[in-house]
């Protein structure tokens, strides 16, 4: 099978200008696009082909997505979206669609982490609104993923992908953990394999991780489909049965789409006053305007990777990317709810942290003059300071925010140090956040440090702890910043509704293990308090 892979900014037919890769799957890739010759928006899906196509399978598989995107476009005006153009080029078949102002449903699910099983349900619908009117025309999708869900802020969701099971003699094009058994089998497939994708769509949105994973190769995902049991949701609630039901192996025993559709409005009318979180933000519609329009500064790369980094908030970075220029520097800080407060020293010698001790200190007031330990319960050289975001932390005399950049109110970040001091302290909040602390740091955060940052090394292992009753993990690294050995210590976590915040403390690394560095980590540790404190 063809490797689906370009650079960005490349053209398409000479006219389809490539700005943003947007989605990944396993043979396919999502790009986020320009029409330069219409100047307008688009999105442009690559699929790689096996081997070389000839010229005649080519032309096939281009006139097969053409009709049938044509075909449904008319049986769901405003649920599917409008194929404007298919090409096939340098392997690969090229789909380009019409703008619609959506966000994939699986890089929505990395931004936010598992959906409710309301929301879950109500999207499931909505899938199953456009399945039944292509299987009452004989239509079946085949390659039904979260990759091609797109969610929009207002109306249902929009489907991409019609016809493009059958353009190749491949099994399956993309996603093939996603794939049916009778798919994996590579034997004939009818509605049934649609009804298993969107058992395994629902079992995504509320585990947050599909029912059987991608392993290296293609050919193994399938495998693992075809013969590997089904491990039960733990997340799915009153969706768990659907799901199951879905998801049976014999495609004669899956659920009908009627009992299907009866399952999930049953949900939807049982707890109807679950709360549904908002619409996903336009980050590509505000990626292309600022492509097209501004002019603002970007940030140094290297600068958002190693030390005060915008740390470890995937959905604040990747709004600060679209309007301030930056490409893919997209992590996250997880956790869990607000619970009584703890904390977790790290030690020096970059070992696991010890465990949760109770923190009494009492929230810092607005900024002070230092006062004695006795009197504040700070050591001698800090003052309490409270910022105009609404967090509070302890800091060293002299100590200020030496900059602040903000998207709206969804996501900050503020880095406190002294012009004359190398140390600095990177405070981060975010509106949305994953769900796995320690997952975050090793699968998001630890892959751009090893090929971005200079001379990276992680100190110690990636640990799970709490803080102040919240689930959060910490990691410890060292890398070269503008000729200097540094080391920096970074610990994320949740406070509830989605909203997360992240801290890293970043030192000269052979000033480290300094009495005041390790001081002042464990004082910022102890006194740190987010507004909902």
């Amino acid at each position: 099978m063809g490797k689906a892979h370009v650079s960005a900014h490349r053209s398409v037919a000479g006219r389809y200008r490539l700005l943003e890769a947007v989605h990944h799957e396993s043979n396919r890739i999502c790009w986020y696009g320009e029409d330069v010759q219409a100047g307008r928006p688009c999105l442009v899906t690559q699929v790689g082909l096996p081997g070389e196509p000839g010229e005649e399978s080519a032309r096939r598989a281009v006139g097969r997505v053409m009709r049938t995107a044509e075909t449904m476009g008319q049986l769901c005006p405003g649920r599917v979206a409008p194929v404007v153009d298919v090409v096939e080029e340098a392997g690969s078949l090229w789909t380009v669609t019409e703008w619609v102002g959506g966000t994939p449903l699986g890089e929505l699910l990395g931004q936010q982490g598992p959906f409710h099983y309301v929301r879950a349900a109500r999207i499931g619908l909505e899938l199953l609104h456009v399945l039944d009117a292509a299987h009452d025309q004989g239509i079946t999708h085949g390659e039904l993923s979260p990759g091609q869900v797109l969610v929009r802020e207002e109306g249902p969701v929009v489907v991409t992908g019609f016809g493009l099971a059958g353009a190749t003699l491949a099994p399956r094009l993309t996603a093939p953990s996603y794939a049916s058994p009778e798919q994996a089998r590579d034997e004939r497939i009818g509605p049934a394999a649609d009804l298993w994708a969107l058992g395994a769509i629902l079992y995504t949105m509320v585990e947050g991780r599909p029912p059987f994973r991608d392993r290296d190769r293609p050919e193994t995902t399938l495998k693992g489909v075809d013969r590997l049991p089904l491990r039960t949701p733990q997340r799915a609630g009153p969706l768990a049965q659907v799901v199951q039901g879905l998801l049976r192996k014999n495609s004669r025993e899956r659920l009908t789409r009627t009992v299907a559709r009866e399952a999930l409005t049953r949900v939807l009318k049982e707890d109807a006053e679950a709360a549904l979180p908002a619409a996903p933000t336009p980050r590509l519609r505000r990626a292309y305007a600022f492509a097209c329009h501004a002019s603002a500064p970007g940030w140094s790369r290297r600068a958002m990777i190693v030390g005060t980094t915008l740390a470890v908030v995937t959905v604040g970075v990747a709004i600060l990317a679209a309007t301030v220029g930056l490409s893919d520097d997209e992590h996250s800080a997880t956790g869990t709810q607000p619970g009584p407060s703890t904390t977790a020293t790290p030690p020096a010698n970059g070992s696991a942290p010890s465990a949760p001790a109770p923190a009494p200190t009492a929230p810092p007031t607005a900024s002070s003059p230092s006062a004695s330990a006795s009197a504040t319960g700070l050591p001698p050289g800090f003052r309490g300071y409270s910022s105009p975001e609404g967090f509070s932390v302890a800091l060293p005399d002299g100590w200020r925010p030496l900059s602040t950049d903000r998207v709206s109110d969804l996501a900050y970040r503020v880095v406190l140090g002294a012009e004359d001091d190398p140390r600095t302290l990177a405070v981060t909040y975010s509106e949305r956040v994953g769900t796995d602390p320690v997952a975050v740091w090793r699968d998001d955060v630890e892959p751009d440090l090893k090929q971005q940052a200079d001379d990276y090394r992680r100190v110690g292992g990636i640990q799970a702890t709490m803080y102040r009753g919240r689930e959060a993990a910490d990691m410890q690294w060292l890398a070269d910043v503008d000729g200097t050995r540094v080391r920096t210590f970074g610990r994320g976590f949740l406070i509830g509704d989605g909203r997360g915040y992240s801290l890293r403390w970043t030192t000269p690394a052979d000033e480290w293990e300094a009495a005041e560095n390790r001081q002042a980590l464990d004082t910022f540790l102890r006194t740190f308090r987010p507004p909902s404190d």
